[in-house]
């Protein structure tokens, strides 16, 4: 996932400003699907807007694979760098903090404040590691589901995501149909591809045969920052587009001494990437990479008995985008899950965004994003 851009596209909008963030704490075990469990969780979150009296006008945001609670805003007066969806979340914005009491959590498994394979284990006192359960999609929603009880919210306006995002929005309309008033699913779909899961794979071994993973029980100061950064870099180019990177790269050159290079960068694109590598290992965790994308590939709808069966719990109305140039999770993909849901006689849109950013198109500014985001949730 890319960070998001930040000039506003309308003049009238506003921004959310400071905000600080929460951590919410249930001492109560929490049971996974696997069958594992953890004494007590900790998911931290961010609010933008005013919760009404009647506790109807909240909307649950989900975050993608690299993403977390910081959606919008920013933390302090020196912090140049707003949340990943700050032109989609404020005032006078699609998802309008005027009206809408918006949620935003890092998900159960994350590195960023929420409980995951990172966090102290209070039975051993020592980081949970790979002892931490096998994770999937619905126990981050399950996690979730607490946090808004906590509220005392009984059925969310809308929950929205993007990519991992969009997975959990989907699990919150088959898990909690009851809770849920509507729901925008972007750039994902029913269940990963062989090409996704093989690219997945293919960064897990990264992490694991750095000789610093050591297990999974790395020192949390040192860890296989190799590996994590070469995963970073190999899923980076799936977020991104051929047309994109040509048109933002193409084999633009850097700059030195050409007779003395062997394999050191000499394109920008090289160059690009070894950035996104390095500053990734500095705001992630190794462990929770390898659990949060082995949740994306155990994610499927079509199992246990078909797309159909999974889908019939779902009564709120939806919205699913899929993005023209999206070749890691192709719009068909997308477009898969409404034919279902209409097949099924739910209400159901499907729109196909044509954009040459290619998944991480959710993230950029768009006109025709924009219109579709507003129109829904004004529904």
């Amino acid at each position: 996932m890319n960070d998001s851009e930040q000039a506003p596209l309308i003049s009238d909008e506003g921004e959310v400003g400071f905000v600080d963030y929460q951590d919410f704490v249930s001492k109560e075990p929490f049971q996974f699907v696997s069958g594992g469990s953890i004494p007590e969780l900790t998911l931290r979150y961010e609010t933008y807007g005013h919760l009404s009296a009647a506790k109807d006008n909240a909307i649950l945001i989900c975050h993608a694979l690299s993403g977390d609670h910081h959606c919008a805003g920013v933390h302090g007066i020196e912090e140049r760098k707003q949340g990943w969806w700050n032109f989609m979340v404020g005032p006078g914005k699609p998802i309008d903090t005027t009206r809408y009491f918006v949620i935003c959590s890092n998900v159960l498994g994350g590195c960023q404040g929420s409980t995951g394979p990172g966090s102290i284990n209070p039975a051993t006192g020592r980081p949970y590691n790979l002892d931490f359960p096998k994770l999937t999609v619905q126990d981050m929603v399950k996690a979730q589901s607490l946090l808004i009880d906590s509220f005392g919210i009984d059925r969310l306006h809308a929950v929205i995501g993007g990519s991992m995002g969009g997975m959990q929005t989907l699990q919150w309309a088959i898990d909690f149909p009851q809770r849920v008033g509507r729901y925008i699913a972007l750039a994902c779909g029913a269940r990963h591809t062989a090409q996704a899961i093989a690219f997945n794979d293919t960064g897990r071994q990264a992490i694991i045969s750095d000789p610093e993973w050591k297990g999974g029980n790395y020192d949390p100061q040192e860890g296989p920052a190799q590996g994590l950064a070469v995963a970073r870099m190999m899923a980076h180019i799936t977020y991104l587009s051929d047309v994109g990177m040509e048109s933002k790269f193409g084999r633009k050159r850097r700059s030195g001494d050409q007779s003395r290079e062997h394999f050191e960068v000499e394109f920008e694109v090289e160059s690009y990437l070894r950035y996104q590598g390095a500053s990734f290992v500095t705001r992630f965790d190794a462990n929770t990479y390898l659990y949060l994308t082995k949740a994306l590939d155990r994610f499927d709808l079509h199992s246990p008995e078909s797309l159909d069966v999974t889908l019939q719990a779902v009564t709120a109305p939806g919205l699913v985008v899929g993005f023209t140039s999206d070749w890691l999770y192709p719009p068909q993909g997308n477009r898969e899950v409404v034919e279902a849901l209409l097949r099924l006689g739910k209400d159901a849109t499907y729109a196909e965004l044509a954009m040459d950013f290619g998944h991480d198109s959710f993230l950029l500014r768009a006109p025709q994003l924009y219109e579709l985001m507003h129109r829904f949730l004004s529904r």
